[in-house]
């Protein structure tokens, strides 16, 4: 009789086990609720896209960074390197879109960062009329964080 109930409660607690690593699997997933599991406002998108923004130096040492949420709010970091200063700026995103005006590259990182999310929103072109000087070819990498 302790054999067949010692049976029983194995087997119980195997089926409890195998819930549990259910759930704990789909929570890593992202497929139960991700209101519930997952804070939208949390960074989620990343890209960064280097370039060469002076003439005097090359091997593309400026960059621009965006760092989004699931809601395409964040921020693009962007760091303009010459032979005697760096610059460094810092702009505001909300829902895709620059609050101030982006340069061509701040505004190639967004869209990166959105196109690795799968999201389509816009971004802000505001500055692609500004000259760009020759030999500035950007080069973006993104990557979705988990």
């Amino acid at each position: 009789m302790a054999g067949i109930i010692g049976i029983i409660v194995g087997m119980a607690a195997s089926r409890r086990a195998t819930r549990a690593v259910r759930e704990c699997n789909a929570l890593v997933q992202g497929a139960v609720g991700s209101y519930g599991t997952v804070d939208p406002k949390a960074l989620r998108h990343v890209a960064i896209v280097r370039y060469d923004a002076l003439n005097e130096m090359s091997g593309q040492l400026s960059f621009s960074l965006a760092l989004l949420n699931a809601v395409g709010d964040g921020v693009v970091l962007s760091s303009i390197n010459g032979r005697a200063e760096t610059r460094t700026y810092a702009k505001p995103v909300v829902a895709g879109r620059g609050e101030q005006e982006l340069s061509p590259e701040e505004a190639q990182a967004v869209h990166s960062a959105q196109a690795s999310a799968g999201t389509t929103a816009a971004t802000d072109q505001g500055s692609a009329d500004h000259d760009r000087a020759p030999g500035r070819t950007p080069t973006s990498v993104a990557r979705p964080m988990a």
